[in-house]
């Protein structure tokens, strides 16, 4: 076999968790059937690929995990802190947006009695904000990737 990159495994780690949503499925449909009725598959034996794809996706995972902790982009960051700022900046660019969205929202008012409503933060500042979070996650995530594809994935 030849030597995997760890963006290979990332993509393999994936392709697992796929197989196993569908075993799931697959094992869910299995377990009870109408009575007379054969199941289509055998429970037990999707039960033994379901534990053998958990175990592999569990080696997987630790093997990962050792990769994320010990290798560095260039700023010096271990892709495992990488991981954890660009996932900060998604939660905060998340939020931000929400809470743009509500300020932006247009207010229908049917008559000149209804309660009027006022926006209490400054819109350009968001959204220069909120550009320039998505940059920083944009060109962190590039990181990430390319430091992906120039890691051996090493298992052990």
């Amino acid at each position: 076999m030849d030597k995997l990159k760890l963006a290979e495994a990332l993509l393999e780690r994936k392709s697992i968790k796929e197989q196993l949503d569908t075993l799931r499925e697959r094992l869910i449909h299995n377990v009870r059937i109408q009575e007379g009725d054969e199941p289509t598959e055998k429970p037990q034996e999707l039960m033994e690929k379901i534990n053998e794809s958990v175990d592999r996706l569990e080696k997987m995972i630790i093997n990962i995990n050792r990769i994320n902790v010990r290798t560095k982009l260039s700023d010096g960051a271990t892709i495992m802190e990488a991981i954890a700022r660009r996932d900060m900046l998604k939660l905060r660019h998340d939020t931000l947006t929400a809470a743009l969205q509500t300020a932006t929202e247009p207010i229908i008012r049917l008559s000149r009695s209804e309660v009027k409503f006022q926006v209490t933060v400054d819109v350009k500042e968001m959204h220069r904000e909120l550009d320039r979070m998505a940059k920083e996650y944009r060109e962190l995530d590039a990181s990430i990737q390319a430091v992906n594809w120039l890691t051996d994935y090493t298992e052990g």
